[in-house]
């Protein structure tokens, strides 16, 4: 008899030493949950958010061989953060396309690229003629000024298209105090020209040159011209150091 009220008194020890110790079990296992679900959540949370905030611009850069095809890294950074600036301020309709010439390449090189950010491709990469006193084979000088017959650097928004002297072309809006918002009374627009082709280059060793204007080939022009008309960015790029110390686009 005493065993087995020994025995019951074990299991009934035991049983309240059990209830005792639930809300310790409880309260690890929330803790647990806690600590081991939420947190690192969390911390996914904000890496994927970082991750996020990198510019898709970079993976376009890296994807699309942009740096095989000859266009300058700086050229690219440059462009997207005056891209980027121009879209925040409301200045492009057009925000799918960026069209980067790169004049820190010779003109013999193919360095007009026309870049659609929205399917990560690139729509064009052609030749593009430079100002005849900017340079023949580079493009050294460049100006603001009327009648300088130099190319103007920095960043522009493409305007409507129009038939003109020189066919069908493309108006363009400089937006630089200084280095380009002469364009319009310079008549700096974009179009095609017989001087940009490779039969000028085996010839002369350069393609042909402008009155300022960044002129295409003319088998080319029409569609360039009706893929970037309208509100898109055109960025003219050189490593210039003045223009890199005072452009008001860059800045900030």
């Amino acid at each position: 008899m005493k065993k087995k009220l020994k025995g019951f008194y074990f299991i009934l020890l035991s049983f309240i030493i059990c209830l005792l110790q639930l809300p310790f079990a409880f309260g690890k296992k929330t803790r647990y949950h806690n600590e081991t679900f939420f947190h690192p959540l969390k911390t996914v949370s904000k890496y994927t958010d970082s991750v996020a905030r990198i510019s898709s611009f970079r993976s376009i850069y890296d994807s699309l061989n942009l740096e095989i095809s000859g266009l300058s890294k700086q050229a690219y950074e440059m462009a997207q953060s005056g891209f980027k600036k121009m879209k925040n301020q409301g200045r492009l309709v057009n925000d799918t396309i960026l069209s980067i010439v790169d004049f820190s390449q010779p003109s013999d090189k193919k360095r007009l690229y026309v870049l659609d950010l929205k399917n990560y491709k690139i729509l064009y990469n052609t030749l593009v003629a430079h100002g005849k006193k900017s340079g023949k084979l580079w493009a050294a000088s460049f100006s603001n000024r009327p009648s300088s017959y130099k190319s103007s650097i920095g960043f522009y928004v493409t305007g409507h298209p129009y038939e003109g002297t020189n066919g069908y072309s493309l108006k363009l809006d400089g937006l630089e105090k200084g280095f380009n918002n002469n364009a319009a009374r310079r008549a700096i627009v974009l179009h095609g020209a017989g001087y940009v082709c490779d039969s000028y280059i085996a010839e002369q060793g350069y393609i042909g040159r402008s009155e300022g204007c960044p002129a295409v080939p003319v088998q080319f022009a029409k569609d360039i011209i009706n893929t970037i008309k309208d509100g898109s960015c055109l960025f003219i790029y050189h490593s210039n150091k003045v223009y890199r110390q005072h452009s008001a686009i860059l800045k900030g």
